[in-house]
């Protein structure tokens, strides 16, 4: 049968103002409810018709498409799909306020497709557990280097004693008496029929009659556990690692969710990381820094390496050392800078005063230095 117009369906003009528009639907919507009409198949297709026009026309972006194009211009924008009534209901509900439960209203016609919230009853099929979280602190090397960790917690695990069935004798759920199975209860308010979760089951649509005394019929329970985490090198501060089916075991025998673990890096005394690139200073004697020289260092996973400081070298410049900063994924290493701090000795000896006078009349004294812009001391 082809469609009707979806003005016509309404029975408003098409310049009709939007609060014409929901005043028109929400009559209708009321005059034909099947629970008003009860096994009048015309009715709920007349319900049916009135709820896709009122999700086009109501809103605005699919009004102007169907106004421009008909139903070529709603095609796929959730005009005509029976699972798209479950994301038109939830604007529908400032319709409603007097009638109670208005997601019952729609469960009951469409079959609770597409996830209403009202009016769909929790299943006792397998559930993926939830995921966990779990911080910790690790020192500055661990985190460069990488590192194996081992971390306790507490986490939901399947009942042993029931094997997760929730019943003391194995038997596990049966069909509960109240609600048939359904999960729920449905109330009638004048016209329109509410639904609620059954009190007997809490909506699972199934008891047990001899709950396991361990879980108490939920077939979970809290156990602590210990595992080994392997954190790889270069890991940086923030970052997570995922240990799958780790977090908390899923309810009826579902999956497990995954366990989280996240990185707090602490800093160190001496080294920085920005990137994959290490950072360090050490002083240098003035006269090194003069005249050059080899200095000995000692390295963030401890060795110990000689480097060679280049002659006149001014007080703040770094000195680049290849591959002994942080490892990366690819296995290439940053690279490490060491700051160069020119130390100026606060004591001479005889002897030394001596040695530098000379040099002063040898190499003479700037006594009046020129300004330096801030721009080219940054950081030194």
């Amino acid at each position: 049968m082809a469609k009707r117009d979806y003005y016509d369906v309404l029975g408003v003009q098409k310049d009709a103002a939007k609060e014409d528009i929901k005043r028109a639907y929400r009559k209708l919507a009321i005059k034909f409810h099947p629970d008003k009409n009860p096994g009048d198949k015309s009715a709920e297709e007349k319900f049916k018709e009135a709820t896709e026009a009122y999700e086009v026309l109501g809103e605005d972006q699919k009004r102007q498409a169907y106004d421009q194009f008909g139903f070529a211009g709603v095609e796929g924008m959730g005009g005509n799909a029976q699972h798209e009534y479950s994301t038109t209901f939830q604007g529908f509900e400032d319709l409603f306020g007097g009638f109670g439960d208005f997601s019952s209203i729609f469960g009951s016609i469409f079959g609770n497709q597409g996830g209403f919230s009202g009016g769909e009853r929790h299943s006792d099929r397998p559930q993926r557990g939830s995921n966990l979280r779990y911080d910790i602190e690790l020192p500055f090397e661990k985190a460069i280097y990488g590192s194996t960790i081992e971390i306790a917690y507490s986490r939901d695990d399947t009942c042993k004693t029931c094997g997760g069935t929730g019943s003391a004798d194995g038997s596990g759920r049966k069909v509960c008496p109240t609600c048939k199975g359904a999960g729920q209860v449905r109330r009638s308010s004048g016209f329109f029929s509410i639904s609620q979760p059954c009190p007997t089951c809490g909506g699972m649509g199934a008891v047990i009659e001899r709950p396991c005394r361990d879980c108490e019929g939920s077939g979970i329970t809290k156990r602590k556990q210990k595992i080994k985490v392997t954190i790889p090198p270069g890991v940086d501060d923030g970052k997570r690692v995922t240990i799958p089916e780790q977090g908390d075991a899923g309810p009826n025998g579902g999956q497990a969710g995954d366990l989280y673990v996240f990185i707090h890096v602490r800093a160190h005394e001496y080294f920085e990381r920005h990137d994959q690139d290490l950072y360090c200073a050490v002083r240098v004697d003035m006269t090194t820094a003069a005249l050059g020289g080899d200095v000995t260092i000692q390295t963030l996973d401890g060795k110990r390496i000689k480097i060679a400081v280049p002659a006149g070298i001014q007080h703040g410049k770094l000195i680049r050392i290849r591959e002994e900063g942080v490892p990366s994924p690819s296995g290439r290493k940053g690279d490490l800078y060491v700051k160069t701090l020119v130390q100026i000795p606060q004591r001479l000896s005889r002897r030394g005063k001596e040695i530098l006078e000379e040099l002063k009349t040898a190499e003479g004294e700037n006594t009046e230095p020129q300004a330096v812009r801030l721009s080219d001391v940054a950081g030194a």
